[in-house]
């Protein structure tokens, strides 16, 4: 009888269990909430306070859109340095630092191979969709880490579609990873987008297509006006400076450049609307954003950067780049809220880096700055190391404010290298525009200020960096008589601007510390899926918590 009624309730128990599992939601296909299409924006060179310069000249779509519609983290800063473009957009989809990813510049001295080394260079692939050339040659094979958009390739078992577009190759391929379907870049010799073997054996017909339309030659032959009368550019310096790059007066004539120079593009605000022009072809091409499996679209905007070198932070040229920049980003968002829908894509906004002042508008108006020059400062440490050690040519080069050894002549040198260091040290600080120097090997007992000593530390790979860093004066960076550059651990380089937008994002500003190694692990937590394998960041929890 007992096993009768333990049989009775053994079925009884089955059958509940059953009809419960029978009735339940099918949890195996059910999707992980995310949007259906991430889209980065980096403006190379942009400043954070350029979101507010120009605010009340912005459209209401564009950066205006960003502001008020999104979530934007004021305080965000580059935790490393030097602060360069492959560094930078390397940190912002991988979330690590240079010490980790490996990407310790746009190049560098590999003391390993002895070689100078291109951060994207490549020699065992080839150029896709143009005629062979080294701008062909190219993949991530140098960075070490994997990146956002790698993780969510992998947490979609490859069914994401993951695209880079950008000028600059280094825009393009850092940022959409190992594991991307593809990366997009602007070959200056023939004015062709271009990609390697690395990703594909030709490139899609829609780009073939794009490329015979030679588009650089339409905009060289409107010239570049400014987009309102000149005399309402109220925020910059007049016209015609002698500190600004070479043809500084508007208009800039570029009609010469039609079939011949298609480089050229690349300064002047144009190219900015080619590359977002051709981010909109991806979209519709290749269907991102038009399933249940998120898609990222990794784009950098690069002629902010090449206008920023030219004529610096306050010319004419560099406001009238952002207010063309900003219509064209209107009509980016237009074309996302009609083609992916306005609640189905999330797009960040931020920087690789910012820029100094020029030195000469510094001067000009009584503010300290100037410039040093890296064969300059190799020359004269060599010549001192010669006359104080008899060490011929013992310095390779002054590079990424680094300065690197020949190994092979310090080891058989008659004294020890700490010596050499030690000595050269000494003299660096003495020298016009240095503010101090330090030996990598013995960063933790120098004087620098605590935050220089962490973005310094940051920014070394050891086995990849160089043996002494020097700090340069406030506003002193390496570079010549005109233009502006970038690279220091200084708030004007290192501050940047990051907004959130769209799916998944509450409207908001925090003016918390947060770093650039933030953005990976944010869209990580956001996405549900893992964060880099490099990652040294946090999530924005501003951001993250609902």
């Amino acid at each position: 009888m007992k096993k009768i009624f333990c049989l009775i309730l053994s079925i009884s128990i089955f059958s509940s269990a059953f009809a419960q599992t029978k009735n339940a939601p099918n949890t195996y296909s059910a999707e992980v909430a995310r949007p259906k299409l991430v889209v980065g924006l980096v403006v190379d060179q942009m400043r954070w306070d350029y979101l507010y310069r120009y605010y009340n000249r912005y459209t209401q779509g564009g950066f205006k859109r960003l502001i008020n519609d999104g979530f934007s983290v004021e305080n965000t800063f580059i935790p490393y340095t030097p602060t360069y473009t492959a560094c930078g957009h390397t940190c912002i989809y991988t979330g690590s630092v240079p010490a980790v990813h490996g990407i310790i510049g746009n190049d560098w001295y590999d003391p390993e191979t002895k070689k100078n080394v291109y951060c994207t260079e490549d020699s065992t692939v080839s150029t896709v969709g143009s005629t062979p050339s080294s701008e062909g040659n190219m993949s991530t094979r140098n960075m070490l880490t994997t990146t956002i958009t790698d993780e969510l390739r992998l947490a979609t078992n490859f069914r994401a579609k993951v695209i880079g577009i950008s000028l600059k190759d280094r825009g393009s391929i850092l940022p959409a990873g190992h594991a991307a379907n593809a990366a997009y870049w602007y070959q200056a010799s023939s004015g062709n987008w271009i990609t390697s073997t690395y990703y594909m054996k030709e490139v899609p017909a829609w780009i073939a297509d794009y490329n015979k339309l030679k588009l650089a030659n339409r905009f060289y032959a409107k010239n570049w006006e400014t987009l309102y009368p000149i005399n309402t550019y109220v925020n910059s310096t007049a016209d015609e400076k002698a500190y600004e790059g070479k043809q500084s007066t508007f208009p800039h004539q570029l009609t010469q450049n039609i079939d011949k120079n298609f480089d050229a593009i690349r300064s002047t605000p144009y190219g900015n609307t080619l590359t977002l022009d051709l981010a909109k072809r991806a979209i519709a091409s290749e269907h991102l954003g038009q399933d249940n499996i998120t898609d990222f679209l990794a784009v950098s905007c690069s002629s902010t950067d090449h206008v920023g070198h030219l004529y610096g932070p306050n010319s004419i040229e560099i406001e009238d780049t952002y207010l063309r920049l900003d219509k064209d980003l209107e009509a980016f968002f237009n074309y996302l809220d009609e083609k992916v829908g306005k609640a189905n894509y999330m797009v960040f906004l931020t920087a690789d880096h910012g820029a100094a002042h020029v030195p000469g508008f510094m001067q000009e108006n009584r503010l300290p700055a100037g410039t040093v020059n890296d064969r300059d400062i190799a020359n004269k440490l060599n010549t001192y190391l010669n006359d104080k050690f008899k060490l011929n040519n013992v310095v390779l080069k002054s590079q990424n404010n680094q300065i690197i050894f020949d190994h092979g002549k310090t080891d058989k040198a008659s004294i020890s290298f700490d010596i050499i260091k030690a000595a050269s040290v000494e003299y660096l600080k003495r020298l016009d525009g240095f503010q101090n120097a330090v030996d990598m090997a013995k960063i933790s007992q120098s004087t620098l200020q605590e935050i220089q000593k962490k973005m310094i530390t940051n920014g070394y790979n050891a086995r990849r960096s160089g043996d002494i860093y020097y700090v340069l004066q406030p506003n002193w960076f390496n570079g010549g008589n005109t233009g502006t550059s970038h690279g220091t651990w200084n708030p004007y380089d290192a501050h940047i601007p990051l907004v959130f937008m769209g799916w998944g994002i509450k409207r908001g500003t925090t003016n918390r510390m947060h770093y650039m190694t933030d953005i990976a692990p944010t869209l990580a937590a956001l996405l549900h899926i893992q964060t880099p394998n490099g990652t040294v960041g946090e999530p924005i929890s501003e951001i993250t918590n609902k």
